[in-house]
């Protein structure tokens, strides 16, 4: 089917309304530029919200210091403005306590479907145009550059002419059409079952199989998937398998809960699957897990590792983009780590970290190899940002 064309054009299109591209978004269109968000779900939030991965995880370094900020701090307490589910940190949103090693980290738990709709009031505030159910299926490149993509929702296919884009996807979408170098998961994700059950006893979610790095040791013991079977993520029939196998555990394990709590109900199950790593961008510098601690010129913020207390990692801007297609930025998990550290960068915090990066690159260039670091800098500092971990209180 040939696409039509939108008689629409825009500055900025974000490919992808999960944490990394509603901060994308909201850091493009707060430059002043025209947004324009695609999204295949019809709430936004990505696996935070339809995956039920709930769970804000820390901002801090666990000693005591705050790392992440910016947007990243912003939207964690947007999903809490009207109450925490858990995990609530007295110590760091209200001053109570202090901020040890062995103190509460910089995390909360949050409802999925209420952050969901305070993210698009949000962006819609800010002047993003949304567009559900739309997925990108294809663009046109042009001298190294995206021109157009190509979306299909109800309406059609249509081709959206566009100036820079940001890959929020997840699976480096946008970058593997576009023909920029990627690299897959090569462990494969396992199985996960997360829900939510309602009792007497209150509302909690339930963390069905959580292995997240499947061959990766977890307090000196080997992690025990929920099926043999791994997932690439990237299959259409894979992931309705996936699927299915994730309905049937869930409604085991609801049922060996309800023998023992008879008032126990399934309230939520998780509408996309819950996969954690698929692809990534072949980047200009591929950040290492044994870089905690190092200075990076062209750091655009910093995350912590939310596995273990301690490490801290600039990110260099380099591992947002590949220059053989020079108007395309990459945020969230498709950003360019070795596979040890992709699972600390794909959470939360570091999402929200290189969208707010991406988006404002993305309203000042369409050429992220020449833009200039320093003025990408300034205009993070100025927003909130802490690049560099000398600059930590």
């Amino acid at each position: 089917m040939k696409a039509q064309r939108s008689d629409q054009s825009y500055d900025v299109a974000v490919c992808g309304g999960g944490f990394a591209g509603i901060s994308a978004a909201l850091a493009a269109a707060r430059q002043g530029k025209r947004v324009i968000l695609f999204e295949k779900q019809y709430l936004l939030g990505g696996l935070g919200t339809a995956g039920l991965v709930t769970i804000y995880l820390p901002l801090c370094d666990g000693f005591g210091r705050q790392v992440s900020f910016g947007i990243a701090e912003e939207l964690l307490k947007l999903s809490i403005k009207y109450g925490a589910e858990a995990k609530y940190p007295e110590n760091w949103l209200d001053g109570k306590g202090t901020r040890t090693s062995k103190d509460k980290r910089y995390e909360v738990q949050y409802n999925a479907q209420l952050f969901a709709i305070l993210a698009e009031q949000l962006l819609l505030e800010n002047g993003v145009e949304l567009l559900y159910g739309s997925y990108v299926t294809d663009v046109a490149t042009e001298n190294g550059r995206i021109t157009e993509l190509h979306v299909e929702n109800k309406s059609g296919r249509t081709a959206y002419a566009v100036r820079a884009v940001v890959d929020a996807t997840g699976d480096c979408d946008i970058a593997h059409f576009a023909g920029v170098p990627t690299e897959t998961f090569k462990q494969g994700n396992v199985l996960a079952a997360w829900y939510y059950r309602t009792s007497e006893a209150g509302y909690k979610l339930q963390m069905v199989g959580f292995a997240d790095v499947p061959d990766e040791e977890r307090n000196g013991k080997e992690a025990k998937p929920l099926t043999a079977r791994r997932f690439t993520g990237l299959d259409g029939r894979e992931l309705s398998d996936m699927t299915c196998l994730s309905h049937k555990t869930t409604l085991e394990h609801w049922l060996k809960k309800r023998e023992a709590d008879p008032s126990a109900v399934i309230s939520t199950i998780a509408t996309t699957p819950q996969i954690r790593m698929t692809r990534k961008i072949v980047g200009e510098y591929e950040l290492s897990h044994t870089e905690e601690h190092t200075a990076f010129e062209d750091s655009i913020g910093m995350v912590s590792n939310w596995k273990k207390r301690g490490p801290v990692y600039e990110v260099p801007f380099r591992t947002l983009y590949n220059k053989a297609v020079k108007n395309l930025i990459v945020a969230g998990r498709c950003t360019s780590v070795n596979e040890t550290l992709w699972d600390v960068m794909r959470v939360i915090p570091c999402c929200a970290v290189t969208g707010q990066a991406a988006g404002t690159a993305a309203a000042m260039s369409d050429d992220f190899s020449t833009l200039d670091i320093k003025v990408l800098q300034a205009v993070l500092t100025k927003n909130g940002v802490v690049l560099h971990e000398s600059d930590l209180l």
